[in-house]
């Protein structure tokens, strides 16, 4: 059996980080350890930690450097064949581990295996929604576009891939491996996975290939002001420029397209947050920058296009009956999907 290697960077998590923790622990698959990268958490976080006994635990303090070079740290010291990344607030069912390790031993062309997620919000709550990326067919394009992973809480890797993509500098007075671009991490948000999965898909011979069932629990924060929303785009521009880097071709070939799906992303954000004025603007300049996200994903397009000007037209109370319907409807028909083990269609960029 080959030992998994559970990594959680803790920061101000200590609302979340026992459920979080157990969740680990309870996992089927047995041969783990897990790292606890106490990140320079001011809180009680860590002490909560060390109320578990289990000698698969380990914690490792170091200055607070961020969810990258938290992760960075994890990382160097993973004893594991395989590796894979919890945040702290979210939470996996008890078979995670043991599928994906499976699916990873059954697929030597498959270096990054992943999930489906749940949504759940700040309690611990379903939300009766899911995370429904592309399973299959992953290009670096496909990466740089639109994030099949997600999350950073669903993928189990094989540490070849870490070791394709490690590179070293010195930020912090020596010399150390890196996996995570700590340069690319934005004040205003962190895109630093999704360029690391980016980084993968380029780097790497193996392949990225999801599970199509719902093994994460992914936690909706719903703090955070409107405002941020924008802010973000900042950090995803800075993603793109580091990637340039060392992909140029591609980040050339799909930059519009995948700027399009991020502002898309972001009118979304904007809806969640009751901000109609905003998604409107954001879901505009989606197909402004390029309107070939209308013909490539029609349904989502035109459920955030509806959704911004529903919010921004309607009454409060009209709208929230239609969001409820279409919540409803779509968490029902994404757990048809996911019942019938079927993938989203394969997108063609």
């Amino acid at each position: 059996m080959k030992k998994v290697s559970i990594i959680i960077p803790v920061y101000k998590a200590e609302k979340y980080i026992a459920a979080t923790l157990q969740s680990a622990l309870e996992q089927t698959y047995e041969n783990f350890e897990i790292l606890i990268i106490d990140d320079g958490t001011p809180d009680k976080s860590i002490e909560i930690c060390q109320q578990f006994t289990d000698p698969r635990i380990k914690i490792i303090r170091q200055k607070n450097r961020g969810l990258p070079g938290a992760r960075n740290t994890g990382i160097r010291h993973a004893q594991g064949e395989y590796l894979t990344l919890l945040d702290a607030d979210d939470l996996w069912l008890p078979e995670k581990l043991e599928k994906h390790v499976k699916h990873l031993d059954n697929s030597p062309n498959v270096g990054v295996s992943f999930s489906r997620s749940a949504f759940i919000d700040d309690n611990g709550n379903p939300l009766g929604i899911y995370q429904m990326p592309q399973m299959e067919g992953i290009t670096p394009a496909i990466v740089f576009c639109r994030n099949p992973i997600s999350n950073g809480s669903v993928a189990v890797i094989k540490r070849e891939v870490f070791e394709a993509i490690e590179f070293q500098d010195n930020l912090y007075g020596t010399v150390e491996n890196f996996y995570f671009d700590e340069r690319s991490r934005h004040p205003n948000g962190d895109t630093t996975d999704v360029e690391c999965w980016f980084r993968m898909s380029v780097k790497s011979d193996l392949q990225i290939e999801g599970i199509p069932e719902a093994l994460t629990l992914y936690r909706v924060n719903s703090g955070g002001l409107s405002a941020n929303v924008l802010k973000q785009l900042d950090a995803w521009e800075l993603m793109v420029s580091r990637a340039r880097l060392y992909a140029p071709e591609i980040v050339n070939q799909w930059e519009t397209l995948a700027r399009a799906y991020m502002l898309r992303y972001l009118a979304r954000r904007a809806v969640s947050l009751q901000d109609g004025a905003m998604a409107v603007k954001l879901v505009n300049r989606a197909l402004a920058t390029n309107w070939h996200i209308l013909s490539k994903e029609p349904r989502r397009t035109l459920l955030t296009l509806g959704a911004a000007y529903f919010l921004r037209l309607l009454p409060q109370s009209l709208y929230s009956r239609i969001e409820t319907v279409a919540l409803k409807t779509t968490g029902y028909t994404q757990r048809q999907r996911i019942s019938q083990g079927l993938g989203e269609s394969n997108a063609i960029l």
